[in-house]
């Protein structure tokens, strides 16, 4: 933690956020020699509500190191799925081989962000910045150049972003700025969910048929959120979300009854459900207007619009984020909002459609539902292939 009087420290670029999107930027960065330092206001290993699983491409684009990873933390191969309507018809789909692989995020994140190789400086919340010539100064004394905002759904870097009309980031001279504490952009959707993971005991593991390479993921009725059991080794994660719901706990309620009916889960949930909000992707991201200043993962909204995946958008959002740096260099700091928003654009061009929920008119959607999670083909080639795995 920062205490006052201490020297300004400086670096290439300052990320504020310590997660897969600001780890993997951090890596990239750090690879072509830049120095970088990255802000937290957690200290790792920290919890993170999350189901926890990641494809293959993304252990490609990382160039993970699979037995090394698997050697001191969990990664369960994924081979199967079951899925279904809360309370109705359950299908398997098997693949016969590894498509996505479960992990931690406790593990994860702290992996990925001791490995980046940036200078940490954790347990220290982003609380202020301003303007100094050519550079932003950070809470007073950290001093880069560019500034990456990687805090997720609340990241303060994206309220400085986006102040109420007539605010204004403090310049070279004045009081520091305040964040605001409302989230950016509130007109997208969001969802909230809750997750609880915990080891489960020799007696909680009989009691438990989820099988550990079989993720079971079971839709609500009118389509607007999905639960989620999924086992990792001896550690089981549970949970729930839904769009903008007022009344979320009730539906995790019902949700862990409907497990226990069906005998998947045979014995009370240890611990308190955590909550979490991120905002799905709808539309093409918007560039910013402050030189220097670049918001990636949740903080932009990247979330899949169907599946609601988030490591995989912030993991690509961070590296693209890597790549403008990059290209920029140190005389186009004025361009680099350009250059990164336009590698955005173009990546994620067509992953903004509408929902399923969406374009069936309420009255259609339950009906609807009950018949497309009892097809094999839809539940394979569409609920599985193309908005879970990006097959």
């Amino acid at each position: 933690m920062y205490q006052g009087g201490a020297t300004m420290e400086t670096a290439d670029v300052l990320i504020v956020g310590g997660g897969p999107a600001g780890s993997s930027c951090a890596w990239k960065l750090r690879q072509s020699g830049m120095d970088v330092l990255v802000l937290d206001k957690a200290r790792f290993p920290r919890h993170k509500v999350c189901a926890g699983w990641i494809t293959p491409p993304i252990v490609d684009e990382l160039k993970l190191d699979i037995p090394d990873y698997q050697d001191r933390h969990v990664m369960q191969p994924i081979t199967r799925f079951l899925t279904g309507l809360i309370g109705g018809r359950e299908i398997e789909t098997a693949y016969g081989q590894t498509v996505s692989y479960g992990i931690r995020r406790c593990e994860f994140d702290d992996y990925l962000l001791r490995r980046s190789g940036a200078r940490l400086m954790l347990g220290e919340s982003f609380h202020a910045v301003r303007r100094d010539g050519s550079a932003w100064v950070v809470n007073d004394h950290l001093r880069a150049p560019v500034v990456v905002g990687a805090g997720g759904h609340f990241c303060p870097v994206a309220r400085f972003l986006n102040r109420h009309d007539g605010d204004a980031l403090s310049r070279e001279g004045e009081a520091p700025a305040e964040p605001r504490a409302t989230p950016v952009e509130p007109e997208l959707p969001v969802v909230l969910a809750q997750e609880v993971e915990f080891e489960m005991s020799e007696q909680e593991q009989s009691g438990c048929s989820v099988e550990r390479d079989r993720p079971e993921l079971f839709f609500c009725p009118d389509l607007k959120g999905y639960g989620w059991v999924f086992r990792k080794g001896n550690f089981l994660n549970v949970g729930l979300g839904r769009e903008a719901e007022e009344h979320l706990s009730t539906h995790v309620g019902k949700f862990v009854e409907f497990l226990r009916l069906r005998g998947k889960i045979q014995f009370p949930l240890p611990g308190k459900f955590q909550g979490h909000a991120y905002r799905l992707r709808t539309e093409l991201p918007r560039p910013q207007f402050e030189p220097g200043i670049v918001l990636i993962g949740d903080a932009v909204g990247l979330a899949d619009r169907q599946s609601g995946e988030g490591i995989r958008p912030a993991i690509e959002s961070g590296l693209l984020c890597a790549e403008s740096v990059i290209e920029a260099g140190s005389n186009r700091w004025d361009h680099l909002n350009e250059i990164y928003t336009a590698k955005l654009r173009h990546h994620f061009r067509n992953g903004t459609s509408s929902s399923l929920s969406n374009w069936i008119p309420q009255s259609l959607r339950e009906f609807a539902a009950h018949r497309l999670m009892n097809s094999r083909w839809f539940t394979r080639r569409v609920l599985l292939d193309r908005w879970f795995l990006h097959r």
